[in-house]
């Protein structure tokens, strides 16, 4: 283990590289979720669109598939729908009818009776559907219909009826909506869970998907099969990486063409795959993916900086090889902008990337400490931002107050990190005020280094500091007591010797005279003058005699 590894295990996150990793990932359980929201809107969104392109392009005839269009179904149809189907003798027509019925009922965006149709026993025969190759309107019917099932609790129901693989297969059908579409259903299962992700690529999505993303048709069918892709590569536990490593340069080079959709899920794409150790870092970044995931922190659209910027965090908390791959693409540039923007999530993020990049060698926390405005403005969130960026601001300082040199630690206190470290002691959050103790020790012990012990002191009581963590020896949780008592007693400690001495009674005999000295220095075994001055009071003396 080299050095450098050492002191980072030693720093990163002010405690250990697991704890760190473990940090990170609590860290994402937010984003995500959004993210998740996000994907399940632009279904719901997408739903109009699509039935319209339907509507233009089908091969039947235009007046009935009209009238179709205009009625409402509901679960009160579904008998009607089943008999259709029961029929031996029902044409593509009608068929084509009673597929259109179960997904425009499935389709509504309040309750769709998606219960109803699994407990009329629809859904074998929709997956039996998705072999009937010769008709391209029934297939697009179906697999939108399965899509709308995917997505809401009852996904498994999908992939237990074994339709995964007839999905699949029709990656590669000559109609590219269908194509579309059953990428869109294959995401919707990959999205449910780990373990319906695992299905999916074991069922030998990937390669299909990849094709379709390569040589995409349309903006639409490139954006979908992205999206998709997205789902194929997230969840904990993630999937292993020779599953997905195939995935990683069509992601890298999406980074380099316009179209903020695409962009937006490559990018969320290679920050779940670069989620985890220094092997899964290095897979993504070898792509050639650092510069483009940098300059996309000046984009104006927060959806693409987002993703970007939690990917180049993945990044940075690697080794320190890796972390300076980022600093070395001009990520510094884009900080200040991104610590001012209007997005909380985007302000905590970049805190986040900073205090990795805070938890790096000497020489990097250097080149951060370098740009005056950006540790400025660190310091400014810590004493006063929303408590999400806040905590991160805070981690920050405190990686470099435990892991910068002195001049950097004096350097942290002149931008006044000393005063709002103190004011984040009193949040209630253990963990946060521990860190922040962490960082108030190492730049006391920085101040007696340097011969600025003294006004370190000063500063940190006018903050209020010392109250605060003399009110911290009382706090239930034993790291925090066992900080704030080593901390009062090394630096706020006074001289108990000499408050000893006029406490310790002197002996006469059979007498015991407490000596409390008024106006003078000397002890009662020096000589007292015979005479004194009317300001100078003898020793008041109290004699108990036993």
């Amino acid at each position: 283990m080299t050095e450098s590894r050492g002191r980072r295990e030693a720093y990163k996150k002010g405690i250990d590289v697991a704890q760190g990793r473990m940090r990170r990932e609590n860290v994402t359980v937010q984003l995500r979720k959004n993210k998740k929201e996000e994907g399940i809107l632009k279904r719901r969104a997408m739903n109009s669109a699509a039935e319209q392109a339907m509507v233009s392009s089908a091969s039947t005839d235009m007046t009935t598939t009209a009238t179709q269009q205009k009625r409402t179904y509901t679960s009160a149809d579904i008998p009607e729908l089943m008999l259709i189907f029961a029929n031996e003798s029902t044409n593509d027509g009608r068929l084509l009818e009673a597929v259109r019925g179960l997904r425009k009922m499935l389709s509504v965006e309040d309750n769709p009776p998606v219960q109803q149709v699994l407990d009329s026993g629809a859904l074998p025969i929709l997956v039996n559907l998705l072999t009937k190759l010769n008709n391209e309107d029934i297939l697009f019917e179906t697999a939108w219909a399965l899509t709308n099932v995917a997505s809401t609790d009852k996904t498994h129901e999908v992939a237990t009826h074994n339709a995964v693989p007839h999905l699949v297969n029709l990656l590669l059908f000559k109609n590219a909506d269908v194509r579309e579409q059953c990428a869109w259903c294959l995401g919707n299962i990959a999205g449910d869970s780990p373990e319906l992700r695992n299905h999916v690529l074991e069922s030998g999505a990937l390669g299909p998907l990849l094709k379709n993303i390569a040589q995409p048709e349309s903006p639409s069918l490139l954006g979908n099969c992205v999206w998709a892709l997205s789902n194929f590569c997230r969840g904990k536990p993630q999937p292993q990486l020779e599953l997905v490593f195939e995935a990683i340069p069509y992601l890298a080079q999406i980074l380099k063409n316009d179209g903020n959709d695409a962009m937006m899920d490559a990018c969320w794409a290679l920050s779940y795959l670069s989620d985890g150790d220094d092997e899964r870092i290095d897979a993504v970044m070898n792509s050639g993916v650092v510069a483009s995931l940098v300059g996309l922190l000046g984009s104006q659209n927060p959806s693409v900086v987002t993703p970007a910027l939690r990917c180049l965090g993945n990044f940075v908390s690697g080794n320190d090889k890796q972390t300076q791959a980022v600093l070395d693409a001009g990520v510094l540039n884009y900080a200040s902008q991104m610590m001012q923007h209007t997005k909380k999530n985007i302000r905590k993020e970049t805190c986040w990337l900073l205090s990795n990049i805070a938890a790096g060698t000497k020489e990097q926390i250097g080149q951060l400490m370098s740009w005056n405005d950006i540790m400025t403005l660190v310091v400014d969130l810590v004493r006063d931002s929303p408590w999400d960026v806040r905590k991160e601001a805070t981690w920050v300082v405190s990686n470099i107050a435990t892991g910068g040199t002195d001049f950097h630690v004096q350097s942290l206190v002149e931008m006044g990190a000393l005063t709002a470290l103190c004011s984040i002691l009193e949040c209630n959050d253990s963990k946060i005020t521990l860190v922040g103790l962490e960082a108030i020790e190492s730049i006391f012990k920085v101040g007696d280094r340097s011969g600025k012990g003294e006004t370190y002191i000063r500063i940190a009581m006018e903050a209020n500091g010392l109250d605060i963590i003399e009110s911290l020896q009382e706090h239930e949780n034993e790291d925090i007591y066992e900080k704030s008592v080593s901390i009062i007693e090394t630096f706020f400690g006074v001289d108990d010797t000499a408050e000893d001495e006029n406490l310790v009674p002197n002996t006469d005999g059979d007498t015991f005279t407490f000596g409390v000295p008024n106006g003078s220095n000397k002890t009662q075994d020096q000589e007292l003058p015979t005479a004194q001055s009317s300001s100078q009071q003898p020793l008041q003396t109290y004699n108990y005699n036993f």
